[in-house]
């Protein structure tokens, strides 16, 4: 009797043990649905592109030497001068001293300028995104803003603007200041140099291509010609290896921009789209020229392998069970709100529940009449897993709530009743207050 019980015991506790190990081994799966990985750099992140989701950081709030890939920011505010105007692709460029003599510096990433020779905006901004010629950059910047100082103030009232932390721009190269031969911008000492964090450095590539995404069709030409048929022509080979053709090619890569100093290392700030989804890396300080694209390889298998991007709302989708919203005075209450942009998120493939939404109504109470398309709630997305790196933009990613058509006033006798009746209610909810007491 003695045996059989123990026997039934030995059963019992068996079951449960492998009942355990599967509970525990199924936590574990859910828990590791993504890889761990490790990219060899002083600073790494992974974006994608559209929502601004990180996926992958390693030390990216650090504030490090950038070199060449300041050159994101002075092609932006290239790009914005001949957007408002200010510039024509087709302009003439005088070369100034300082322009001349920087791009006659062999050591540096250059084309030869002439002393007072004039070349095209478009020429100029060529040579500056494929080959990161500094003197071509120089002059680009004093077309736009005078003198260097200007627009040096320019790059960080942008960065501001864009909501970067952990930035500081001192000339417009990226090239340490005692490199620039005693030009180096008033206001700056010799041994300064441009700083950014990997964070800063995806906004504002996130931000140059989604408002210039022209700049593509520049950033992924693999080799050109500058002044093909002048005085002085250089074959300009781009320096971002994983473009098309060249030795580190990606399929899929379309930009963007290297640096290498010897207080930076190796540097990329790269960018690629595949079956929909683009991200955005970049590699700060990487062990060598071929290290950081062999870094950004790494980041971008994880990417492709592990995420897919989902469309979870088109433009001008109503939220389910968030349909309306009740706006004072208006002479249907409850007023149908839409989203103002679609939204598209990259989603593990393995772990489809990975987000949660909350809703905020906008500080300031609304109030009939309001026009059609004016923001009156916020829907906020954010991770359910509190150790989510979260967003470019923060913890969580807002999606303006948005009336769907003009929100009429109530007429004056509506209003009238409206108000007797919210009267009373009070009187009524006071009275039921004192008797429960």
């Amino acid at each position: 009797m003695k045996g059989m019980f123990y026997k039934k015991f030995i059963v019992i506790v068996t079951v449960l043990t492998l009942f355990c190990s599967i509970i525990v081994t199924s936590g574990r799966a859910t828990a590791e649905t993504v890889p761990v990985l490790d990219v060899e750099a002083g600073s790494a992140i992974l974006v994608e592109a559209n929502s601004g989701k990180i996926l992958y950081q390693k030390n990216a709030d650090e504030s490090l030497a950038i070199a060449s890939m300041t050159k994101m920011m002075s092609e932006y505010l290239v790009h914005e001068a001949v957007d408002k105007g200010k510039l024509k692709w087709d302009q003439k460029v005088k070369i100034s001293e300082y322009a001349h003599k920087i791009s006659q510096d062999r050591s540096l990433s250059n084309v030869p300028l002439e002393n007072g020779g004039s070349y095209t905006v478009k020429e100029l901004y060529e040579a500056m995104a494929i080959y990161s010629a500094n003197g071509a950059t120089i002059a680009l910047v004093e077309e736009i803003a005078g003198k260097e100082a200007d627009f040096v103030k320019m790059m960080n009232d942008k960065s501001k603007e864009f909501g970067m932390k952990n930035y500081k721009f001192v000339n417009s190269t990226g090239l340490t200041n005692y490199d620039l031969k005693g030009y180096h911008p008033e206001g700056t000492t010799p041994d300064e140099k441009n700083k950014m964090s990997a964070r800063d450095c995806a906004i504002l590539a996130q931000r140059l291509i989604q408002d210039f995404p022209k700049m593509l069709d520049t950033a992924k030409i693999p080799k050109k010609t500058f002044q093909k048929g002048g005085k002085y022509p250089i074959d300009m080979v781009n320096f971002n290896m994983m473009l098309k053709g060249l030795i580190k090619q990606y399929e899929g890569v379309d930009g963007l921009k290297t640096g290498t100093t010897p207080e930076a290392g190796d540097c990329f700030t790269g960018t690629v789209e595949r079956n929909g989804m683009r991200l955005i890396s970049v590699v700060i300080k990487a062990n060598s020229h071929t290290a950081r694209f062999d870094e950004t390889k790494k980041l971008y298998d994880y990417g492709f392998a592990n995420f897919e991007v989902k469309n979870i709302y088109g433009k001008d989708s109503v939220v389910k069970g968030h349909e309306t919203l009740r706006v004072a005075n208006a002479k249907d209450k409850d007023v149908v709100v839409q989203t103002k942009q679609a939204v598209s998120l990259p989603i593990p493939k393995s772990n489809k529940d990975v987000y949660k939404k909350e809703f905020k109504v906008s500080n300031k109470e609304q109030e009939a009449p309001i026009k059609k398309g004016v923001t009156i709630s916020k829907m906020i997305i954010l991770p359910k897993d509190n150790t989510d790196p979260g967003f470019l933009s923060g913890k969580s990613l807002q999606i303006d709530l948005v009336t769907k058509s003009d929100v009429e006033q109530a007429n004056w006798f509506t209003r009238f009743m409206r108000q007797i009746g919210s009267f009373f209610s009070s009187i009524w909810d006071s009275a039921v207050d004192i008797v429960k007491s």
